[in-house]
């Protein structure tokens, strides 16, 4: 018996389309899968803990041999809903601002945006658990995943960041990409992406056996899918993490050799 591929995927509502496909596929038999928030799915990449990752992209860069392996991502074309700026205060009356710790693509989105598209210099806060208590009058707070469809409507000001970045540079955002971080077998990738595929492909069937798990939260599961979050890792989307790269070159987050990886 072969070697089971560890794979960790993102644990939040927007990666259920590609678990319906995984579980709906012979390839679940040759998978140990884990969920965990972005941070921890990044950590076990770099770690060489699992083989696969549904990593955020920031992080990609720091691995010794990625390869992106699949043509499905998660990423927003305009408003994501999930990955929010949330203040009592607008932006040029900011101060400071919390960071959340789930995910280090978002922290880095939200210093780009600050420098060239909002020109603002807040003061950086590295977020601990429970951190949303704080966010209240000029300190502001980036929260992403879940949480944000029960918290959003507690603050006047919701900047959302994958609509702020389409503003700034005409492009879509890629937040997290299916990458391994040594080579993999094709015949295994091109199962893996058949996988995927009918879960992208079946959104409303997902959105109806997922729905049972969590109905007091009121979440319109196919609209979220459909309108906020695109899946197709297409050209535009390849060519909007170069320009973030690039990007967070310029501001310093990152070495230009970075700006070397194959996309």
């Amino acid at each position: 018996m072969s070697k089971k591929v560890k794979i960790s995927a993102v644990s939040y509502l927007n990666t259920l389309p590609f678990l319906y496909g995984i579980k709906n596929n012979s390839i679940i038999e040759k998978i140990d899968f884990e969920q965990d928030i972005p941070s921890v799915c990044a950590s076990k990449l770099l770690e060489n803990k699992v083989d696969i990752a549904l990593v955020p992209v920031a992080v990609i860069p720091f691995l010794q041999n990625p390869h992106i392996i699949s043509d499905y991502c998660i990423g927003a074309s305009g408003k994501v809903k999930t990955v929010l700026l949330l203040s009592d205060v607008p932006l040029q009356d900011i101060k400071s601002i919390y960071l959340d710790y789930q995910s280090r693509t978002s922290v880095n989105l939200i210093k780009v945006l600050a420098k060239k598209h909002w020109k603002i210099n807040p003061q950086w806060i590295n977020a601990q658990k429970g951190y949303e208590q704080n966010i209240n009058n000029n300190t502001a707070g980036l929260i992403i995943g879940d949480r944000t469809f029960h918290i959003q409507n507690q603050y006047e000001y919701v900047y959302d960041l994958a609509e702020e970045w389409e503003k700034y540079s005409g492009l879509p955002f890629v937040f997290a990409v299916w990458t391994a971080n040594k080579p993999v077998e094709k015949d295994f990738i091109d199962d893996f992406n058949t996988a995927l595929s009918f879960g992208i492909n079946n959104l409303t069937q997902v959105s109806k056996e997922y729905y049972s798990n969590f109905p007091e939260s009121k979440i319109n599961l196919h609209e979220y899918f459909t309108k906020y979050i695109s899946y197709e890792f297409d050209t535009k989307k390849k060519q909007a993490m170069k320009l973030f790269f690039s990007e967070l070159s310029a501001v310093g987050l990152l070495s230009e050799n970075a700006l070397n990886i194959t996309i």
